[in-house]
């Protein structure tokens, strides 16, 4: 009999071509997402005289450096104009298919993906940008990779990878009201720190888990790379299928049943191995928040801010102060004494109707205290939340309805948090400087920064909630 395997080990087999003695193996790829970053692999290809290898495979996106404000006009920076035309200009040349700044269905590459039903389960799928792991959430293997590597799939279709480990993480039980998906990713990261996955595959399993949407599971599976995981993945079921189905890429008719028939055996086996396992339980994780400049720098709302002098590590007490120092926090205050500058709800993280829908919850007849940039994941999400009346929410509220992009999240389309300012957002990263030179970065869910913005600090959401639909 054969072995059992868990889904990881399916993904890779399924598209393993051949192996090498350092046990490196040639992977086909099925999906190739590209964006204005991906200028360099372009040149390498064309530097070696080498055209694409399967430009039907290939789908490039306008969203790192499109501009959120202004559509229809000329961009005014000079840079960021370049290089938008610079993938208009491959994708023309190589016959690639591209969501572009005018196209009605551009948007940020991880919603675009999922949304046109290009990203599928079963798929590996590659993009120069970390957080493609974004796509495992429907049980595709999918992992971001570097200049060269791209360069090596536009020519080749193939791409030299070790095998990762393998881990999985479990999450049973029933999430209370106000606690989501960001929620649940930040917990997970918190216990196993932001390098506990290093060199692993991440499944996501559990109740909790399964009873997440779409646009959840993506949100955890985009988290997964900040726990230092190679890639995370949910195994495809119900809920999957019913997402996929009637998107413009996916499968129609006879031949969507058969791929669900074959989807069906994505799954691990009972019994198979698993180099790690983590579990936690639903009920106990609160609305978390970072407050230092790593994601696994995260507590509940309620807690206050770590005290270096109680650290008995002297390397971690450095890490604390520096922090701290960065981040402008006094030891021991509680996280909802700390007031905030301005807010940001998008990115590839928590940008869908949901996530929008979510911080409308708390926003919907209420004022911000700060001003607040809200840039929905992509054009048709804001068409969709602009027909629900979320958009009005919003306005409202005192808050800036903006177009698709990446936006505030790695700030070099010009949106940006000013050096000094703080800002509850919804990205993936707290990094120093990662919204702007300066810029102190707390993480948190869409509903929870809609908290923040209507208390003018760090707030708690679920007493926001009562009475409410989350």
């Amino acid at each position: 009999m054969n072995e059992p395997q868990t889904l990881v080990d399916k993904l890779w087999s399924s598209h393993t071509i051949t192996q090498r003695e350092d046990d490196a193996a040639l992977l086909w790829v099925d999906r190739h997402y590209i964006h204005e970053g991906s200028f360099h692999a372009f040149s390498q290809m064309k530097a070696y005289g080498r055209a694409i290898a399967e430009p039907g495979l290939t789908f490039g996106v306008a969203d790192h450096y499109v501009p959120t404000r202004g559509r229809g006009h000329a961009i005014a920076n000079p840079e960021i104009a370049a290089m938008v035309h610079n993938l208009e200009t491959n994708a023309t040349q190589s016959h690639i298919t591209l969501f572009g700044l005018d196209d009605p269905r551009q948007g940020i590459v991880h919603v675009v993906g999922p949304e046109q039903g290009l990203t599928l389960p079963g798929l590996l799928i590659v993009c120069g940008d970390s957080h493609t792991s974004t796509h495992g959430a429907f049980g595709a293997y999918a992992f971001g990779i570097g200049a060269s590597e791209v360069a090596h799939v536009l020519m080749t279709q193939t791409l030299w990878q070790k095998k990762p480990k393998r881990m999985r993480v479990t999450v049973d039980g029933q999430a209370a009201v106000g606690v989501g998906a960001k929620d649940i990713a930040l917990a997970i990261i918190a216990q196993v720190g932001a390098d506990g996955a290093q060199g692993h595959a991440i499944e996501f399993a559990g109740s909790a888990i399964t009873a997440l949407t779409m646009e959840g599971r993506m949100t955890l599976c985009n988290m997964s790379i900040e726990a230092g995981g190679r890639c995370g993945m949910v195994a495809p079921d119900a809920t999957t299928y019913s997402y996929v189905k009637g998107r413009p890429y996916a499968p129609s008719g006879a031949a969507f049943d058969q791929a669900v028939e074959a989807w069906s055996a994505l799954v691990s086996d009972d019994g198979a191995s698993f180099d790690r396992e983590v579990s936690l339980h639903a009920a106990t994780i609160a609305p978390i928040i970072t407050w230092g400049t790593t994601p696994d720098d995260a507590l509940p709302i309620d807690a206050r801010v770590p005290d270096p002098a109680r650290e008995t590590d002297p390397v971690r007490a450095e890490y604390l102060r520096n922090a701290l120092d960065y981040m402008g926090l006094t030891a021991g205050k509680k996280l909802t004494e700390i007031a905030i500058d301005r807010i940001f709800i998008g990115s590839c993280t928590n940008s869908r109707i949901e996530d929008l829908r979510a911080a409308a919850a708390v926003l919907a007849g209420r004022v911000s205290k700060v001003p607040g940039l809200i840039s929905p994941g992509s054009s048709i999400v804001k068409r969709q939340a602009e027909e629900e009346g979320l958009d009005r929410i919003f306005r409202d509220a005192g808050l800036e309805w903006a177009d698709s992009g990446c936006s505030m999240c790695v700030g070099i389309n010009g949106d940006i948090v000013a050096s000094g300012e703080r800002c509850a957002s919804t990205t993936n990263r707290n990094f120093r400087g990662r919204q702007g030179p300066g810029a102190r970065t707390h993480l948190m869910s869409p509903a929870m920064v809609a908290a923040a913005a209507v208390s003018g600090h760090l707030a708690d959401v679920r007493p926001l909630l009562a009475g409410r639909t989350p």
